[in-house]
């Protein structure tokens, strides 16, 4: 319901329900998969279809009442706060995984090399340990022939790709200019230039896991090195492949004419992101690719 001066409720919410069951049947399925039970991977089947399904109703509808004039000043604060809130999340989420790679190399594995206050662990734990960086860990645990791995190096596709995501922060500012400016073919020309952009760099990352497996012996389970590559890399891929969406979705809509000047917070929303996406690979191509 809504009216000009007051705070907007939504007609029959029911989109937040299905997100609850979807959610919860994707969980359950996940963990009966895990525990390798037969039903796990229909679970996750049909938790993922309802989520999907629910994204695009859910969107399509404040879309719709987007498009309809529904919307006042307060719910315009509401989605920018609420975006703020979702990227300030995201934030926290990758100060965790930093925060791991940063106590396994700064504390962790020296201690376990016989430096600093827990130096008596060499002995009590794994007594003779080299701490050098990158480690596989104490008793050689992944890799190819017998845990020997090549690690990451920080030039050729690593480099590339830091090429590439800086360049399409620019183009999505520059499709932002023309959005301002009511220029749509440079809107369209900039967002057509930062989807193309943004999975190109999944697909160049997708090159460098295959060659990681199939070629260096780095893998997940190759010790603590391992798993931090790639629990950073591969959320942060993850990342840039919903980032791309979202722009192929604003790029859709802006081929149809539904942004203006005084109204786009949804292109806003996307660009936000966009821009996190890059400022955690600036990180991440500094302490896990390059030092």
């Amino acid at each position: 319901m809504f009216h000009k001066d007051s705070y907007y409720l939504p007609h029959k919410a029911t989109w937040p329900i299905v997100g609850s069951i979807g959610l919860t049947t994707l969980l359950a399925g996940f963990a009966n998969f895990l525990n390798g039970a037969a039903i796990g991977s229909g679970m996750m089947w049909l938790g993922a279809a309802i989520m999907i399904a629910m994204l695009f109703g859910w969107f399509g509808t404040v879309v719709k009442e987007s498009l309809a004039g529904s919307y006042n000043h307060q719910v315009d604060v509401s989605f920018r706060w609420g975006m703020i809130w979702f990227i300030g999340s995201e934030v926290m989420f990758f100060a965790a995984f930093f925060g791991a790679l940063y106590y396994a190399r700064v504390y962790a594995v020296p201690w376990l090399g016989g430096e600093g206050a827990l130096h008596a662990s060499n002995e009590l734990i794994w007594k003779g340990f080299d701490a050098v960086w990158p480690t596989n860990g104490p008793g050689m645990i992944g890799g190819k022939e017998g845990g020997h791995f090549e690690p990451m190096g920080a030039w050729g596709i690593p480099a590339l790709n830091t090429l590439i995501l800086l360049s399409s922060g620019g183009t999505v500012t520059w499709a932002h200019w023309g959005l301002l400016a009511n220029n749509r073919p440079q809107l369209i020309q900039g967002l057509i230039a930062t989807v193309a952009l943004g999975f190109l760099f999944v697909f160049l990352q997708g090159v460098e896991y295959h060659e990681a497996y199939t070629e260096m012996g780095l893998t997940l389970g190759t010790g603590i090195y391992g798993s931090t590559f790639f629990m950073l890399t591969g959320f942060h891929g993850l990342h840039v492949t919903i980032g791309a969406i979202m722009l192929t979705v604003v790029l859709i809509r802006s081929a149809r004419g539904h942004f203006s000047a005084e109204h786009h917070f949804a292109f806003e929303a996307a660009a936000w992101y966009w821009h996190f996406v890059d400022v955690v690979w600036l990180g991440l191509f500094i302490f896990v690719y390059w030092l």
